[in-house]
C-alpha cells in the first residue's frame, strides 16, 4: 500500500480523494497528515479518523520520513513549494494540487528544482480526464486536425479556472505563448464571465470563459478539420482517473503526468491574461512580457476561501 502524507485539508480535495481511494480499491492511502492551515481541529480530527490516519505530524519533515508520497492540498499556492521541499529534500516524489504555482518567482524556482532532480507531479484532474483521454486517442485520420479549443469554467479567475487552461493545454498538446483580455458579460449586477483568447504554438487558438462567483459546469469545443465535436467533463469521475495516474506512476507503470514545463505554462497564459486585463486594456501579453512581479495573490486568496 502507498503510503501518502498530507500537507493540509484546505481545500475540498483531501475528503474526495481518501474517498475514492477507498470506493475504487485504489492501492494508496493518507497514511499521515499535516495540517497548519485554517481548517480546526476538529475538522482535522474528523479526517483522521474517518480515513483511518496513523497520525497528525507535528511538522512536514517528520511526515516525510514515514510516507512514500506528499500531496500539497494546501489553497494558498504561494506555501506549495516550501511545504513541498521537505519531501523533495528527501528524494521522495510529491505531487502539488493545483494551481501549482502561481508567479514568475515560484514559476522559475520549481522548474530548477525538477532540473536538480525533484520529482513533482501535478496539478489539475482535468489534464488527465477520461474524456480527454478517448478524444485524443481517436485517430488524426477520424477526427481531423484542432483548429481551435473552447471551454467553460467558473468560480474564480485562477484557482479554479486554472482547470480549463490546463484541460485546454492538453489538448493543443503544446505550450501557449499568448493570452488576451477580451471582455466581460455580465447582468448588470454582480455576476460577471470574463473571457481570454490563448495562442499556442502551434497556431490553434482557443477560448475559455470564467464565470466570477458561480459553478459552471466544464464545456468544452473542439473544431478540428474534420468537424466540431463537443463534451462536459465528468466531474464525479475526475479524482479516480487522477489517482489511478499517481497509483501507476509510484507503481513504475505507465506515467501520463505532464512535465513541469508544460504545468508552468498554464500558470504564465494566465499571468498573461491577467496582465492583459489589469494593465494593457485587452492587447495580448506574451511570455517574454511576464517579469518577476506578475503573480496571483495566494495569501489574498486564503483568507477570502477560509471565510467562503
Amino acid at each position: 500500500m502507498i503510503k501518502i502524507g498530507g500537507v493540509n485539508i484546505d481545500v475540498s480535495h483531501p475528503k474526495a480523494f481518501a474517498t475514492n481511494l477507498e470506493s475504487h480499491n485504489i492501492n494508496m492511502r493518507y497514511e499521515h497528515i499535516f495540517n497548519d492551515g485554517f481548517r480546526s481541529d476538529e475538522e482535522v480530527n474528523w479526517f483522521i479518523n474517518r480515513f483511518n490516519l496513523k497520525s497528525r505530524a507535528g511538522s512536514i519533515e517528520e511526515m516525510a520520513d514515514n510516507v512514500d508520497i506528499g500531496f500539497i492540498q494546501s489553497c494558498n499556492w504561494e506555501k506549495h513549494i516550501d511545504q513541498a521541499m521537505p519531501f523533495i529534500r528527501k528524494g521522495k516524489p510529491v505531487f502539488i494540487d493545483k494551481p501549482i504555482v502561481g508567479s514568475m518567482k515560484d514559476v522559475k524556482r520549481i522548474e530548477k528544482l525538477v532540473e536538480e532532480g525533484a520529482k513533482i507531479l501535478g496539478s489539475s484532474s482535468l489534464r488527465y480526464s477520461k474524456e480527454i483521454e478517448e478524444f485524443l486517442s481517436k485517430p488524426v485520420e477520424e477526427r481531423g486536425e484542432i483548429i481551435s479549443l473552447f471551454g467553460t469554467s467558473g468560480v474564480d479567475e485562477f484557482n479554479y479556472s486554472v482547470h480549463i487552461v490546463e484541460a485546454m493545454s492538453a489538448l493543443a498538446g503544446v505550450k501557449g505563448i499568448s493570452c488576451q483580455y477580451i471582455g466581460k458579460g455580465t447582468d448588470g449586477d454582480n455576476a460577471i464571465c470574463e473571457m481570454y483568447s490563448i495562442e499556442y504554438e502551434n497556431g490553434i487558438r482557443g477560448v475559455y470563459y470564467s464565470h466570477i462567483g458561480k459553478w459552471q459546469p466544464f464545456h468544452i469545443t473542439v473544431m478540428t478539420t474534420k468537424g466540431t465535436f463537443s463534451f462536459v467533463i465528468d466531474t464525479n469521475d475526475l479524482y479516480r482517473t487522477l489517482l489511478e495516474a499517481v497509483c501507476d506512476y509510484m507503481e513504475g507503470r505507465n506515467n501520463v503526468f505532464s512535465d513541469i514545463y508544460t504545468l508552468t505554462n498554464c500558470t504564465k497564459i494566465m499571468l498573461c491574461g491577467k496582465k492583459s486585463r489589469d494593465e494593457l486594456n485587452g492587447t495580448a501579453v506574451y511570455l517574454d512580457n511576464l517579469t518577476d512581479n506578475d503573480k496571483f495573490d495566494g495569501y489574498e486568496f486564503e483568507k477570502f476561501y477560509s471565510h467562503s
